[in-house]
């Protein structure tokens, strides 16, 4: 009797949650505030799982979408402290081939403009579906991979093919196929239970993970039976040994661009080690002048320099998204005319990165004048309206400034 009523009651609960979704609600959001020391204050409302009525909570692992852009670059730069990479180096002597714009073949394409969305590539060729055992390198050759205008280092177009380059670099010069290479860097020494595509998180974390919906219906990481069976994208009918790994050959594999899974917690952590100029609870991970490399702008929109949204998701907003730009963190507030980059409606200029995926928004923000921050994700939100005063959405700008005082 006793089980009988915890599946009603797992039922209703998902039919709630169902009604919610469709009647433009997420399905659950979470909400970390947090300070240098701590966190602050934490919301977390709806269900982690619809199928079982598992409740959301800030502890969670959940796919944050592109602020893994950002928890890649703190991985380049333990990289760049250790003189093991060179934000102004030509990436190809870490290639071992020549990466170079067909039209502007004299300009060297850095780590510093691939971080910074500046190296004229696009996602017009595709980044995420090479398989295991083929080499990235081939999208490059298709003439829609690059932008056919700008050259290197004159335009701002956001590319998530930019980091699986980024990766490439990073395997070949420790010999680390890049989600261990993570955890070494980032990761273990923050003590925090995370992971690029699953692999290398265990089966136990993989089940705690937040499915990820569209109209209420499970896209990615419905994981109740533990790690999925393959973490990277292998050839229909292929095996998925990853002894086949090659340093090098594929970044796209775990997805640095936008596959972390992370809590809201881990990333209030990730957070607070920005707050504090590379320290959190006693770890010294990077010097404070790499975190001001990471957070200064490389790129101001100045109303015609760049692509102000992600092409990706389409350019519905009437005002910019992207305004400033640094090394895979963007700088909100940008005071120009034409951009909607203030999600909190207070013209702080914040810095964090934003993500957007499957069905989920998040947000990881940081105001260092005030040595605050806040983290935040909603599943099931790609419908949700646009912004009252920004390029956000509604549900972003709610999170991001909080609920209303009673």
């Amino acid at each position: 009797m006793y089980s009988r009523r915890l599946r009603v009651f797992a039922a209703l609960a998902c039919l709630a949650s169902s009604m919610a979704a469709s009647a433009g609600e997420p399905v659950a959001q979470v909400r970390v505030a947090f300070d240098r020391n701590g966190v602050v204050a934490t919301r977390a409302e709806g269900m982690a799982d619809l199928a079982t009525g598992r409740k959301i909570t800030a502890d969670d692992p959940v796919r944050v979408a592109s602020i893994s852009k950002l928890v890649t670059s703190i991985g380049v730069m333990r990289l760049v402290e250790a003189g093991e990479l060179d934000l102004d180096a030509d990436i190809s002597t870490y290639l071992g081939w020549t990466l170079r714009h067909p039209r502007f073949p004299d300009t060297p394409i850095t780590l510093r403009l691939l971080l910074s969305h500046r190296s004229s590539l696009t996602d017009a060729a595709g980044y995420y579906a090479t398989p295991l055992g083929q080499p990235l390198k081939g999208i490059l050759d298709d003439p829609k991979a690059w932008d056919g205008t700008h050259a290197p280092g004159t335009h701002f177009r956001y590319t998530n093919l930019n980091f699986p380059l980024v990766t490439m670099a990073m395997e070949k010069v420790t010999s680390e196929r890049f989600d261990r290479l993570m955890r070494r860097l980032v990761l273990e020494p923050l003590k925090l239970d995370a992971c690029f595509n699953w692999e290398s998180c265990d089966a136990a974390t993989a089940t705690r993970a937040v499915v990820l919906y569209r109209d209420a219906q499970p896209v990615r990481d419905d994981n109740r039976a533990g790690k999925p069976a393959c973490a990277v994208v292998v050839e229909d009918g292929a095996d998925c040994d990853l002894a086949r790994w090659k340093a090098g050959e594929n970044g796209a594999l775990f997805s640095p661009q936008g596959g972390l899974r992370i809590s809201a917690n881990g990333l209030a952590k990730i957070g607070r080690l920005l707050l504090n100029g590379g320290e959190v609870d006693g770890i010294r991970l990077l010097a404070p002048a790499s975190v001001d490399a990471m957070m200064a702008p490389q790129w101001t929109f100045d109303g015609r320099n760049g692509v102000t949204h992600e092409e990706d998701t389409g350019d519905g907003q009437n005002k910019a998204f992207f305004c400033r730009y640094g090394l895979a963190m963007q700088t909100l507030a940008t005071p120009v005319d034409g951009c909607g980059d203030d999600p909190f409606g207070d013209r702080v200029a914040r810095v964090g990165h934003s993500g957007d995926a499957y069905g989920l928004r998040s947000g990881l923000w940081v105001d260092r004048a005030s040595g605050t921050g806040v983290a935040y994700f909603a599943t099931d939100a790609g419908g949700s309206r646009g912004g009252a005063h920004s390029a956000f959405s509604r549900i972003e700008e709610t999170l991001a400034s909080g609920p209303p005082s009673p």
